[in-house]
Formats: structure tokens, sequence, C-alpha cells
């Protein structure tokens, strides 16, 4: 039998980890998740949810998959819980599912990187997105050589390929975020968009609570990759002396410090150059095309050749960010045929990733059709799988949870029991709460929601 990889280092599954959390959903959609709830309002209350929500729900995730130290749907069975298998199944799905459209949206980037290098973008900059980016052979083309990039590196194992590439991108992303906001830190009208995004409004958070608060446990939950099993399938590579509650701490520090030094970047561009977040700008092809066409407008008003450095390097920043996450959703599948089935990573990787793209074609050919699936994702399968994972940890596994955290830790005091009851009680309800609102939207009031039946077919 076929030895199973683990990470070489401590810190490479720690850069996995960040890389796969970081993702386009820091980079984009944090920012404009930001911008249409009301800025520095939401960015206070994310901030709680990341440590009150989204913290502990990560650990929940690890403590199955280093128990188990198999993939997530396996887990289940080999901790003595075959029933609940089903959960990690969801989060298997919801990992296959996602990678199809967001693999779309990489091919976006990369057309957007070789649109600044060459210039075509500041052309025609409010309309390059829509007009050239957006949709048809070219979209799928382009989705189909993103996929192909995910497939050799997860191809590769998770020594040789994700450990490797991690490494490499994490502190890439960084390096480059922080030139970027040194930049837009230098342009007239950049105090503004700190003002926006910096300096809360209480009142604000107050009165639109009900909003708020949902979506940055959303985003919370979202951009730390919570939900997909990834976190089940990355943790199941560990060693038993890790000390999960401190990787785990490390992980949502650095992945709350990429997302907001996005915003860092994103908002003085915005009010440098005359562009007021939300309202339009959102609603531009959703976050996706929010960043678009945002950013590229924001671009087009400075000199052409700042333009078109600036533009390759926010890209290419969001490129490298695009991939450290869709390795991670590719190996969530990846590795339960490989574990269960003794197939070779190499053809399986592609083979399951031919099978993605061809799922994603109807989303590199309509906008409507992408907003579906990630409606279905964000609204439906990742929260299911987040209240399963939840109350399986917390009611089911128990003790056996509380054993798990304090290995590594030399026994860890109080806080394991206390984070044991926090995930049964406030974390539970919370994300049940979140689950709710999202069936609301869904199912009661269409005009917001109505993602069970896609756009196309009504």
């Amino acid at each position: 039998m076929v030895r199973r990889e683990t990470w070489a280092t401590r810190v490479g599954f720690i850069l996995a980890a960040i890389g796969s959390a970081v993702g386009l959903g820091n980079i984009w959609r944090f920012p404009f998740q930001t911008a249409d709830n009301g800025g520095a309002a939401f960015l206070i209350v994310y901030l709680i949810a990341v440590i009150a929500i989204g913290l502990p729900a990560l650990l929940a995730e690890f403590v199955i998959g280093r128990r188990a130290n198999i993939n997530a749907i396996e887990a289940f069975r080999r901790i003595n819980y075959s029933r609940w298998s089903f959960a990690g199944a969801i989060g298997v799905l919801a990992s296959f599912w996602t990678l199809s459209y967001y693999s779309v949206v990489g091919g976006w980037v990369i057309r957007f990187v070789y649109g600044f290098a060459s210039g075509a973008v500041l052309e025609m900059p409010s309309s390059y997105f829509t007009d050239v980016a957006a949709t048809g052979v070219d979209a799928v083309a382009l989705h189909a050589v993103f996929m192909g990039i995910t497939i050799l590196i997860v191809a590769l194992g998770v020594e040789k390929g994700i450990e490797l590439a991690t490494k490499f991108m994490v502190p890439a992303i960084v390096v480059l975020l922080l030139g970027l906001a040194a930049y837009a830190f230098t342009l007239p009208g950049a105090a503004e968009g700190y003002q926006y995004y910096l300096s809360p409004d209480v009142g604000a958070i107050v009165a639109d609570a009900p909003s708020v608060i949902p979506a940055a446990v959303g985003q919370a939950l979202f951009s730390l990759s919570v939900g997909f099993s990834v976190m089940i399938t990355y943790a199941s590579y560990l060693s038993g002396d890790d000390n999960l509650g401190t990787d785990g701490l490390s992980i949502a520090i650095a992945n709350t410090f990429i997302g907001v030094l996005a915003g860092a970047v994103v908002f003085p561009l915005l009010f440098a150059a005359g562009i007021q977040p939300g309202g339009d700008l959102v609603g531009s092809g959703g976050g996706a095309g929010a960043v678009f066409v945002g950013v590229t407008t924001a671009l087009a008003n400075l000199a052409p050749t700042a333009a078109r450095v600036v533009g390759v390097i926010f890209f290419g920043t969001v490129l490298i960010a695009a991939l450290s996450s869709s390795i991670s959703l590719l190996e969530a599948v990846v590795s339960y045929l490989v574990d269960n089935r003794g197939v070779a990573r190499a053809p399986t990787a592609a083979g399951l990733g031919v099978v993605i793209f061809l799922l994603g074609i109807p989303s590199a050919m309509s906008l409507e059709w992408l907003g579906w699936f990630d409606g279905i994702a964000v609204s439906l399968l990742l929260p299911i799988t987040v209240v399963l994972v939840v109350f399986f940890v917390g009611w089911v596994l128990g003790p056996e949870a509380v054993d798990e955290i304090r290995r590594g830790t030399r026994g860890g005091g109080s806080l394991p029991t206390a984070w044991l009851w926090w995930v049964r009680t406030v974390l539970l309800l919370a994300i049940v709460g979140v689950l709710l609102l999202n069936l609301n939207d869904i199912f009661l009031t269409p005009e917001s929601g109505y993602y069970i039946v896609p756009g196309p077919l009504r």
C-alpha cells in the first residue's frame, strides 16, 4: 500500500491553509462586501466574526481531519461515526461545485493580466469586462487554462505540488499587496478612502445589523475556507504534535490581515479616481464584476504607463491568490479517490479537473449561470456543511474533540473545554441563524434570492 503523503513542514501546512483561505474571496469579495455593507461598520463586525465564529469553526474542521488522518468523507468512518460521512460528502461537493465557476473567474483574471500588459483594457476600461472578458469562447478557453494550471499543481502531490507552490504564493501575495498599498497611499484623494474604510459609524452598525451581521459571518466563513471540507483534508496531512489552536489562530490572523490589506489597496484607488463604492459598482456582475470594473476604471485615471504596471501587479496578485485557493478545492475532491480507491494522483486530478471544467462551461457562457452556481454554493452547500460539522464536533464527538485540541498544547488549560461549549452553543446558533436567513432569501424572497431555479431556465 502506498504511504499517505504528509506536509514536509508545519510552516508548509500553515501557508497552504492561508493560501486556501486568501483566494479570490479575500482579494475581491472582502473589499466589495465591505463597500456593499457600509464600509468601516462592516469591517468591525467582520473582525469580530472572524474570531468569534470563523476561528472556532476552523478548529472544528481541524479536529476531524487530524484525528482521522484521511480525506473528509472517509474521516467520519475512520473515527467510528460512519453515519456522519454525508457531512464530509456535502463539503466535498461544495468544493467540486465551487471550483467549476471559480475557475471561470480565474480565467477572467488571466485575461485582465494580459489586457493590462498589452494596454487593451485601458482602451475601454468601463466595458472591457462585459464586452471582452466575462463570457464567450475566450472565457471558456481561459477557464481551461486556469483549470489546467490547478490540475498540474495538485497532480504533483502534497509536498512537491501544493506545499511548494503555496510557499511561494502566500509570501508573494503579501509583498505585492504591501507594495500596492504603499502606492495607493501616495494618491491624491486616498485619505477619503481610508476614512470610509477605517472610521466606523456605530449608529450604522446598529441600524443595519440585520443585514450587516449575516453578511459578515458569511464572509468570515467563506474567507477561511470553512465548509468546503478543505481544512478537514489539509489537517488530515498533519502529525499529532502540532498545536491546532496556534495554527488556527495564525491562519485566521494572516488571512484577515491580507483581506484588510486588500481593502487598503482598493478603496484609496477608488476614491482617488472619484468612484464611490457600493451601489451600481457592487452590482456590476456581482463581486467579481465589481473588482474588474471598479479597479479598472480607477486605474484608467492614472498615467498610461503607471496604469499598466499597477494593473499587471494587482491582477497578477489576484491570480496567485486564486490559484492558491483553487488547488485546495481540487485537493479536497482528489484526496477522496486517492485514499479510498487507491488510484494514482496525476490521472485522478486530470480526470476530475476535466469534469469540473465541463461543469463550469455554463458559467463561462453566462453571468446568470455563474450567479446561480455561486448562490447554491454560498447560500446552501457551505452553511449546511458548517452546521453539520459544528453539531457533530460539539455534540457527537464532544470530549474526543477536546482531547484532539489538547494534543500538542501541553494540556491547554481550560481553553479547549471553553472552545467546545462555545461550539455547542454560540457558534451553532450563529450558523443556524445564517442558514435560516439564506433559506428565507432562496425560498421566500425570490426578488433577492431564488437560486433554486437558474435564471436562464425561468
